[in-house]
């Protein structure tokens, strides 16, 4: 039985993240564990791909998240530089596509501020304005962020793994975690297991049930949502040059309105929608494993996520999400509010679908943050959604602080070469 300093489940960003800070200043034996044959394979790669200014976070209910994001731009640009990975600023507009949003706009250009952006890397314009930019979009008013850059977050995952494993960090992979005892003691699928002295949960779509089997977050529940897209044709990618996103009208639910964005590979998308999946990994169709189906139906049932059936307002959202998944042009009929040009017909494939997780509380509304939890062996994070990717160089340092403070991490201090500077970061979070 091998005995690890920390172990961490999960071998997406975030993980991988935590996993080079841990091996990078502390002499300490560190290792992630992964069920999939590499890092990144789901969140981390099927995402927008977009390194997001955070000037839409409200600076005093996602102060965290906002200062992270904020801070990891220039983190994920000095990675890209160094290790020559692909880095495009496109910038995007937030629309809007009438007065109230405009409104909405104009706090945002007020957080933006707030959240560090300098003033210059954001601007407000009025719909002539947002015409000579971009001639085939027709809105009321957009805040265009300039900075805005795509990326594949799925290399970057990656190339974190390789800079981790320098520092003698050992990546399980293809390695299921099955059950934990106490010691602890993790046991996996292959008829191994390991000990450590602490757990650090960042399993994605799964972190709610890993955190269950150490007796953590027992009264939260969650649910599945996959966001489609769909890929513009050849001859119609250059019909928007920029990210397009619009204003979100549904607040109190975690579904990302119609937006076109561009990906690092010249391709442009329009999506996503929001439908309602059994497990993190249902990319297509709509049951997937029978046993997964029927495990999470009676979990809705049963659990908080029954209380969500009552809200008319979801149940008519959800609805419409349905609809979107099974009619390309509905789904593209989202996008024409400002985009009027566009049609059905630009589009005959299909894009890379990812899967939100957010968590339900007790009172069964969806939890509108990030959510750490503890015990004396296990630390948790939980309902790590957009803009997760963004944020995560820094965020993860600030967990790490934080552990350290928390005393999780008395090793002894053996800073090695780093591409980022902890300290630095971790005095502005």
């Amino acid at each position: 039985m091998v005995k690890y300093d920390v172990a961490i489940i999960g071998g997406g960003i975030l993980g991988t993240s935590i996993s080079y800070w841990l091996s990078s200043l502390f002499d300490m034996q560190v290792c992630v564990i992964d069920k999939e044959s590499d890092v990144g394979m789901h969140a981390s790669s099927r995402n927008t791909g977009v390194v997001h200014s955070p000037f839409y976070l409200d600076p005093q209910k996602k102060e965290i998240l906002a200062k992270s994001a904020f801070l990891s731009y220039d983190l994920w640009k000095t990675l890209a530089e160094k290790r020559e990975l692909p880095w495009k600023m496109v910038g995007t507009l937030e629309v809007a596509l009438n007065e109230d949003q405009h409104k909405i706009l104009e706090k945002y250009m007020r957080w933006g501020v707030n959240n560090g952006i300098p003033q210059n890397d954001l601007e407000l314009l009025d719909g002539n304005e947002v015409l000579k930019k971009e001639p085939n979009v027709s809105c009321h008013s957009a805040v265009f962020s300039k900075r805005d850059t795509v990326v594949n977050y799925g290399m970057f995952t990656k190339q974190l793994k390789k800079e981790s494993e320098k520092n003698g960090t050992k990546f399980l992979l293809n390695h299921e975690v099955i059950s934990i005892e106490k010691g602890p003691k993790i046991n996996l699928k292959n008829n191994t297991n390991i000990t450590t002295n602490l757990i650090i949960n960042c399993a994605g779509g799964h972190s709610l049930d890993v955190a269950k089997m150490l007796g953590v977050a027992q009264e939260y529940a969650d649910l599945h949502f996959r966001g489609e897209y769909w890929i513009a044709q050849k001859e119609h990618t250059n019909l928007v040059r920029t990210n397009v996103y619009s204003v979100t009208k549904f607040k109190d639910f975690p579904f990302l309105d119609p937006h076109w964005i561009l990906r690092i590979d010249g391709r442009s998308e329009v999506g996503p929608n929001a439908v309602p999946v059994p497990s993190p990994e249902t990319y297509s169709g709509y049951i997937g494993n029978a046993e997964t189906l029927i495990s999470k139906l009676s979990e809705i049932i049963t659990g908080n996520a029954k209380k969500l059936l009552s809200n008319p307002d979801f149940i008519s959202l959800v609805s419409k999400e349905w609809l979107s998944s099974i009619s390309k042009t509905v789904m593209i009929d989202r996008v024409k509010q400002f985009i009027p040009k566009i049609k059905a017909s630009f589009f005959s494939e299909r894009g890379t679908a990812g899967i939100r997780t957010p968590i339900i509380t007790p009172n069964g509304a969806f939890l509108p943050d990030v959510m750490e939890l503890e015990n004396e062996i296990s630390y948790h994070i939980l309902n790590y959604n957009s803009p997760g990717a963004t944020g995560a160089p820094a965020y993860s340092a600030y967990v790490v602080k934080k552990l350290e403070n928390k005393g999780f991490l008395d090793y002894t201090h053996n800073a090695k070469d780093s591409i980022w500077n902890f300290e630095k970061i971790v005095t502005q979070t």
